[in-house]
Order: structure tokens, then C-alpha cells, then sequence
């Protein structure tokens, strides 16, 4: 029989407060099967597993009987936690601590560091002479129970980091929002003081103070192009949070196509049939809006043609966006969906890229479980293939 004297409990390691926390809310299934297991190699018919926090016991789980049976006096639970060894107690120690048991065996639930979280009580087991094989299953079922805390800290450390991002996000929105609606106001009266220093002084310039003006113009275009695109690539995020729909691809394609083909030089050829099940419409739609104003943005050709092809295989919805414009040079297919990263080429209206469209699609593409990649040969036009990773 174990010594009964307590040692001070100034000797007792710290509480962990988090370890605390995770037992008293995890459900009792999280620990009953291992508990069982426990019973098992002792042939009992009654375990617990007891907690013990700042001097109070409390019963987290139990196997064979509903924890209101059980005694929490914290005496016999702390000698186990002082010396840290599997005990078996007889009828008279159990008696003297208020509970009617022929015989218990303890095993003490401590982690690497030396927190001392509780005790699993085995209630009259029929093996009370225990061998080495024994001690050692009922050890690693204790540190299956460590793991599985240890496990459910890690986690929850994981959801406050992820909280922690999510709110430093929005705080990077809401800053990025602000700045972009008072860079927008003051712009949009540069662009129209210099659309109209333009109208009504046409002719009056000479030509190097009108190329200044029309400098002035494209840079002030440049600019709300932009803080535009940059906005968007800030609120796709809210844009992933949207619900999820069936997607008919013909009514789809015909909605964002009719916004180009106004133009008799721009062609847009689309599948005619073909249904996506569960998808963020939004997101897609915002995807291909980019693909295709870039791929006419960036044509110098008098005929500019996008032609979209659609498959489906078991994981994935796959798309291809094949141009005729001007292509990209090998040795750029890495870079150009860097969030900010330009070809340093102007679009057909003289404009220079942003550098925040491409990286929108992809930011979308690997919110939805896809990716994206590209074949392209300047001057001929470029092929952008992504997948979508179907839900159904």
C-alpha cells in the first residue's frame, strides 16, 4: 500500500490552464471508448477518469456507471499525483476515503512537462497483480489521452490564429476600402478637369503641352484601374463566402459575354451545354470576367476571338480560355499571378497592367480547391487552364 502522508502542494506543478479547460469541455465520448480499453486489460467493470484542479475533483469520464457514483474526494487522487506510479489500493483505504470498493487501481495522467491533470480509476478489476505488460498497455492508453489533448490544444490554438488573420484581414480590407475611396474621389476630378482641359482647348496646345496632358490622362486612368482592381482583390474574399448554386453554362456564359461582344471586332465562342453542380457563381463569374478582359485587353489584332472549352472528370470541373492576343513570354508564366507583378507591356488602349487581375483568379481558383496554368507564344496568344474542384 502506497505511503498516505500528502506531500505539500506548493511541491505540485503549475496548473495548465488550457489542458483544464479542454477536459471539462470535450464531450465524455472523447475519452470513454479509451477508458473502456483501460477495463479491458484489468477485467473491470467500472472506470473514471477523475480531473484534479487547484485542489478540486471533478469526474470528466466515465465507462460502466454515470459520474454522479463516484466519490471526488481529492486525497487518494493526489497521493497517486505525487508519486506519479500505478497503485492498487484495497477495501481500507478506499473506506477511509468514502468509497465502498473491494479494490481500485489508479494510473496517474501527467504530461512530458509534469502537469499533473488527474487520475483513471479502475474499480474492482479481477487482475489486481499487475505484470509489465499490463502497465505498459495501461500506460499508452494514458498517453492516448495525452495525445488526444494535445491534439484539441494545437487545434484550438490553430482556430485563434485563424481568428487572429481573419480580423487582421478585415482590418487590412476596411484600411485598403478607406485609402481606395479617397484616393477614387479626388481622382475621378483629375480625369474630368483633364477629359474637359482637353475638349475645350483642342487646338490651342502645342504638341509637347499636349502630350503632357495626354500623359497626365493615361496615368490618371492607369491609377483608377488600379485602386479598381485592387478593391476587388480585397472583397474576393467576401465573394468566396457566398452560398453555392447549380450553374446552367450556356445561360452563364451568355450573361457575361453579352458585356464584350458589343464590340463587332470581339468574338466569344462558349459552351453551348453543361451544368455545374454547387458552385460559388460569384467567384466563377469574377474568374472569367478577368480571363476575358484581359485576353481582349491585351489584342492588337483588327479580330480579337476568346474561345472557352469545358470537361469534367471526377474531382474536377476543367475550363480552358484560349486567346489570339498578343501572349506572354515563357519565362513570365511564373510571375504573372504575383499579386502586383506586370509584363510592363500597355493593354490596346495604352494602359498599363495593374498586376492584380491575374492574381485575383488565382486567389479564387485556390479558395475553390483548383489551380491554374497557362500556354502562350507571343504574338500567336495564350491558353489559360484551371480545374474546380467539384463538390458532387
Amino acid at each position: 500500500m502506497p505511503d498516505s502522508q500528502i506531500r505539500n502542494s506548493e511541491s505540485r506543478q503549475h496548473p495548465a490552464p488550457e489542458e483544464f479547460h479542454i477536459l471539462r469541455t470535450s464531450a465524455d465520448k472523447d475519452f470513454s471508448n479509451l477508458l473502456f480499453l483501460c477495463c479491458q486489460i484489468v477485467r473491470a467493470k467500472v472506470s473514471a477518469l477523475v480531473v484534479l484542479e487547484n485542489g478540486k475533483t471533478w469526474i470528466n469520464s466515465t465507462y460502466g456507471s454515470p459520474p454522479e457514483e463516484f466519490n471526488t474526494d481529492a486525497t487518494l487522487w493526489e497521493q497517486v499525483l505525487e508519486n506519479d506510479e500505478i497503485y492498487i489500493f484495497g477495501p481500507e483505504d478506499l473506506l477511509t476515503s468514502g468509497m465502498e470498493h473491494e479494490s481500485l487501481i489508479a494510473v496517474p495522467v501527467i504530461t512530458e512537462t509534469g502537469e499533473k491533470l488527474g487520475v483513471i480509476a479502475l474499480f474492482d478489476p479481477e487482475d489486481q497483480d499487475l505484470d509489465s505488460n499490463q502497465k505498459r498497455s495501461l500506460k499508452l492508453l494514458v498517453n492516448q489521452i495525452l495525445t488526444l489533448i494535445a491534439f484539441k490544444k494545437q487545434n484550438n490554438q490553430f482556430q485563434r490564429v485563424q481568428q487572429d488573420l481573419e480580423q487582421r484581414y478585415r482590418e487590412l480590407e476596411k484600411f485598403a476600402s478607406v485609402v481606395s475611396h479617397d484616393i477614387k474621389s479626388p481622382l475621378a476630378n483629375i480625369i474630368s478637369l483633364v477629359d474637359l482641359l482637353k475638349e475645350e482647348n483642342e487646338g490651342k496646345f502645342d504638341e509637347e503641352a499636349r502630350q503632357y496632358i495626354e500623359f497626365l490622362s493615361q496615368a490618371s486612368h492607369s491609377l483608377r484601374s488600379y485602386v479598381d482592381g485592387l478593391l476587388v482583390f480585397y472583397r474576393s474574399e467576401r465573394i468566396l463566402e457566398n452560398g453555392e448554386e447549380d450553374v446552367n453554362l450556356h445561360d452563364f456564359f451568355k450573361t457575361i459575354t453579352n458585356l464584350y461582344t458589343v464590340n463587332p471586332d470581339v468574338e466569344i465562342i462558349y459552351p453551348e451545354n453543361g451544368v455545374l453542380k454547387k458552385v460559388n457563381k460569384a467567384a466563377l463569374t469574377q474568374i472569367f470576367m478577368n480571363l476575358i478582359s484581359n485576353a481582349l485587353k491585351y489584342n492588337h489584332k483588327q479580330k480579337r476571338t476568346v474561345e472557352i472549352t469545358f470537361s469534367a472528370s471526377n474531382e474536377f470541373y476543367e475550363f480552358e480560355v484560349r486567346d489570339n492576343g498578343d501572349g506572354i513570354p515563357e519565362e513570365r508564366f511564373d510571375k504573372i499571378f504575383d499579386l502586383f507583378t506586370t509584363l510592363d507591356l500597355n493593354d490596346r488602349d495604352g494602359n498599363p497592367g495593374s498586376g492584380i487581375g491575374l492574381a485575383t483568379v488565382k486567389k479564387l481558383l485556390t479558395h475553390m480547391g483548383g489551380n491554374i496554368q497557362i500556354e502562350s507564344e507571343p504574338g500567336i496568344g495564350s491558353n489559360f487552364k484551371f480545374q474546380i474542384k467539384r463538390s458532387c
